[in-house]
């Protein structure tokens, strides 16, 4: 069976871990110093590397290699080549327990969950628990995991990782160390995954590499799920129509002409191009998010010059002219109540049956102003 994009170029040292840097250079420091936690919460948005990093401290904590080897232990990596490197990295590793809170998220797995902490490691120096989506356990089941963390045996880790930190108890984050995870930069995911389809024999236009990085919003597993998807269909060539027909997704350089008819008040225009939209299939909810994601850079950079050095990061230098460029163009009054109505409109066209109509009516009322 051919593995997935993502298991296939999954990280296996902290040196190819994206977007982390201070998190890995914290936890390599543990590493080097044989001070690895007993408790980790790992709190971010999905797909950044959460449990690729959780699988990474299971390796350095119990790697042959580092056991065996001083000067290889100040490298703060795993080795790769052990008997217990390969075993996580195949997902054999007996001793590495990965639990799924949404599906198992009551007081009765968690008791499951505190017999096995009881016994010792089969064949590891640690017994490793990873618990995913931890924000979903219930109050009774994090009660009874908090006895645990209150006295966690010398020879066990916990890793918890939520994408919504603020539904994690204070009993149990407190004793945790807590790590938060940022988005991707745009840049970064760009960089690797020309090189993952370079690696597939899939050639990606300049236009669709970018219209799939930005799609991930920050989540390299979603860039690399999205280029999956095109390698199962038989693709060798994708170009940025094909991201559009396949995930009904408007490309940047679209919203881009689109935002620069709506600065310049050009509403036959407007009105015309989202009515092509609607008729290509195109999404019209993403698209509005994104159109409200350009327009609020260009009032930023209106407002604070500055802020041009971030985003360098997330977008390219054409990309980046054309904001200043139309933060020159706008007034920002009428840019922020402009920014208000979509915004407005957004959250209609989310669960109405034609998105069409709310985001036309803000379009219409911001420009007859």
């Amino acid at each position: 069976m051919t593995l997935a994009v993502y298991r296939k170029y999954r990280p296996v040292t902290f040196k190819e871990m994206l977007g982390q840097e201070n998190l890995v250079k914290i936890l390599q420091n543990a590493a080097i110093q044989n001070k690895i936690s007993h408790a980790y919460l790992f709190a971010g948005p999905r797909g950044t590397g959460k449990t690729t990093l959780a699988r990474l401290i299971a390796k350095v904590a119990n790697c042959e290699t580092r056991l065996k080897d001083e000067r290889f232990r100040g490298f703060g990596e795993p080795c790769n080549n052990c008997r217990i490197c390969v075993e996580v990295d195949s997902g054999r590793a007996l001793d590495l327990i990965e639990i799924d809170a949404a599906s198992n998220r009551g007081i009765d797995e968690i008791r499951d969950l505190k017999e096995s902490v009881r016994s010792a490691p089969t064949s590891y120096s640690h017994k490793i628990f990873i618990i995913d989506e931890a924000h979903q356990l219930t109050k009774e089941a994090f009660n009874a995991l908090l006895k645990t963390l209150e006295e966690p045996p010398a020879n066990v880790i916990f890793i918890l990782a939520t994408t919504e930190l603020e539904r994690i108890p204070a009993t149990i984050a407190s004793r945790a160390q807590i790590f938060r995870f940022r988005k991707i930069p745009l840049s970064q995911i760009k960089n690797k995954l020309a090189k993952v389809a370079a690696q597939e024999n899939i050639n990606l236009s300049p236009d669709a590499l970018e219209l799939i990085s930005a799609s991930a919003e920050g989540s390299f597993r979603d860039a690399e799920s999205i280029l999956d998807q095109f390698l199962s269909f038989g693709y060798d060539k994708v170009n940025v129509e094909d991201v559009e027909k396949m995930f009904g997704k408007i490309s940047l350089s679209k919203v881009v002409n689109f935002a620069e008819k709506l600065i310049n008040g050009d509403l036959t225009k407007t009105l015309g191009d989202l009515s092509d939209f609607a008729k290509q299939g195109f999404s019209l909810t993403h698209f509005t998010k994104d159109l409200i994601a350009y327009l609020r850079r260009v009032l930023v950079l209106k407002l604070n010059p500055e802020m041009e050095t971030a985003f360098r990061e997330e977008l390219t230098s054409d990309e980046l002219e054309k904001i200043k460029d139309h933060a020159k163009l706008t007034k920002e009054a009428e840019h922020i109540l402009l920014l208000k109505s979509l915004i407005n409109a957004y959250g209609q066209m989310r669960y109405s049956q034609f998105p069409l109509i709310p985001l036309e009516i803000a379009i219409v009322e911001s420009l007859k102003k």
